[in-house]
């Protein structure tokens, strides 16, 4: 009862957004479309909850959608060629500004649309990847909110090891296709030395992911490192339940690895960015340029731990780590 109920909460957000006025509607009345572009699915549940955020704070700030604003989401999913097909949807609506999720977003979206301004979240390096000249100068058309820094990455591999002391092996899920994930592995590699072998696994299909881990989990002692990539952000479930099957701990950038039965998740909360994106917009949608907008980083960092998931592997969880957690999940 309560999966319809959230996928008929999906429907209603949905279908509230995804059916903009034509434009020569807009044009008439003069109303601005604002688009999403999202990297999951609309079917995910987390997807209600950042697009419940991001509208909310609209209209707090005076954009309502159906009277003096439209909103058009388009949801990517797991899909990457996606985004070029939605980004091209979203354009053909001509949109006065489009929320761009991950770097992949703001590409397709430029490309598609090259004079459109954009506030993307969730990028990790914007400079690196060409999406602006530099976080206090963005300049072009686009500007927006880091979800963290490839420095991150290292600390994934610590708190593993700092929660099950014994691994000697670490398997890193991370799409090498991308430049973050080349990124993040590499910072991860920074505190190898701390005595464990790393490996890795790029994005599979869920059989052949349910196999490379249970070939990975044939060697004794090991653990398991999830980094950011769509590949992650869509099939956290799969690998989660995979993990657990082979008694792996996971340690994870965000917070729904760890509320799915992931061992522990560090990284910022997902939810502020949709606000802060449209506060951005807001002030854009005023007058003000992208380009004179700096790309602002995460303001807070969460550690969550889940202790139901280490007694099930058979971990004491250590006191000086459940001090320092935002979030204990018994």
């Amino acid at each position: 009862m309560l999966d319809v109920k959230r996928r008929e909460f999906i429907t209603l957000i949905g279908g509230a957004v995804a059916w903009p006025l034509p434009v020569s509607a807009q044009q008439r009345n003069g109303t601005p479309l604002i688009g999403a572009l999202m990297n999951i699915s609309e079917h995910d549940p987390s997807a209600p909850v950042f697009i419940a955020a991001f509208r909310d704070q609209l209209q707090e700030l005076g954009w309502t959608d159906g009277r003096n604003a439209r909103i058009a989401v388009r949801w990517a999913g797991a899909a990457a060629a996606r985004y070029r097909d939605y980004a091209a949807e979203l354009a053909s609506l001509d949109p006065a500004i489009v929320l761009a999720v991950t770097t992949g977003a703001v590409t397709a979206m430029r490309e598609a649309a090259p004079a459109v301004p954009i506030v993307f979240v969730q990028t990790i390096d914007p400079v690196g990847s060409g999406l602006v000249a530099s976080l206090a100068r963005p300049g072009g058309n686009a500007t927006g909110f880091t979800v963290y820094e490839y420095a991150i990455a290292a600390k994934w591999l610590e708190l593993l090891k700092e929660v099950a002391p014994g691994i000697t092996r670490a398997a890193v899920v991370r799409d090498p296709n991308i430049a973050t994930g080349i990124g993040q592995f590499a910072a991860i590699q920074t505190v190898a030395p701390l005595g464990i072998e790393l490996s890795v696994i790029g994005p599979q299909e869920a059989d052949a992911f349910e196999q490379t881990i249970a070939a990975f989990a044939g060697e004794v002692k090991g653990g398991l490192i999830v980094t950011a990539s769509q590949f992650a952000a869509n099939h956290a479930r799969l690998i989660v339940e995979a993990a657990q099957r082979y008694k792996l701990p996971v340690v994870a950038p965000f917070r729904y690895f760890a509320t799915a039965g992931g061992l522990i998740s560090y990284g910022p909360d997902l939810v502020e960015p949709y606000r802060r994106a449209a506060r951005y917009i807001h002030r854009i949608l005023n007058g003000e340029k992208p380009g004179n907008l700096p790309v602002q980083a995460p303001t807070k960092y969460e550690l969550v731990v889940n202790v139901r998931t280490a007694k099930a592997l058979g971990l004491e969880v250590p006191t000086t780590l459940l001090a320092r957690a935002d979030e204990v999940i018994e």
